[in-house]
């Protein structure tokens, strides 16, 4: 037999990576990374422990993928609300976005970015950063996003891109936090709407 037509070593006939991804995706959000065990992600994925390996290298790897998945896919919000026209759409898209997909059905409550790894021991301080440095981009995403309104005359020429883009990624986190709590999707909703009530006015005519 041509080596070129084996199948991979430990990924079993019908292995669909794509799916098991997705499995570990809810794992790790609703247990987090300290709190998801190899037995637990492996039972989820329907793999053994040499064919994650194969597929995807060690927990902290596939983390990391999952994390991408995260972006793509729930955390996906994030990247479409920086295309709005307005300051002002752009933060109702982060809100919204936040709301939406911190309550959505048949996936855990709350968002992975946070929730991932708040509380680590050593072993898991690598996703703890990991996390922190994909919270810190988006919040940078923002602020570029803002800083180009006030160049626009969308926002005041007085505002502070980086504080507003740091309250409004704030508040988009304590959504999340509160619908991990069990805050309802229609109560988060009054606080994304209520944030939005004060939004500074844009200046250009």
């Amino acid at each position: 037999m041509d080596s070129r037509q084996k199948a991979p070593v430990g990924r079993p006939r019908g292995f669909d990576a794509e799916e098991a991804l997705e499995r570990a995706l809810i794992v790790f959000w609703r247990q987090g990374y300290d709190g998801a065990s190899l037995t637990d992600l492996t039972e989820a994925m329907g793999i053994t422990r040499p064919s994650m390996y194969a597929a995807f290298g060690n927990k902290e790897e596939l983390f990391r993928k999952v994390l991408d998945r995260y972006t793509e896919g729930p955390g996906g919000y994030v990247a479409r609300a920086l295309e709005e026209p307005t300051a002002r759409a752009v933060a109702a898209a982060l809100l919204n976005g936040t709301v939406r997909a911190t309550t959505r059905p048949g996936y855990p409550t709350g968002c992975l970015s946070v929730q991932g790894a708040l509380a680590t021991g050593d072993p898991g301080c690598r996703a703890r950063d990991v996390l922190t440095a994909w919270r810190n981009y988006a919040g940078s995403c923002i602020a570029d996003r803002f800083r180009r309104a006030v160049a626009e005359g969308d926002l005041p020429p007085g505002t502070d891109p980086d504080r507003l883009a740091r309250y409004v990624a704030t508040l988009s986190y304590g959504i999340s936090v509160q619908a991990a709590s069990g805050v309802g999707r229609d109560e988060l909703q009054q606080v994304a709407d209520t944030t939005l009530l004060n939004w500074p006015p844009a200046t250009s005519a």
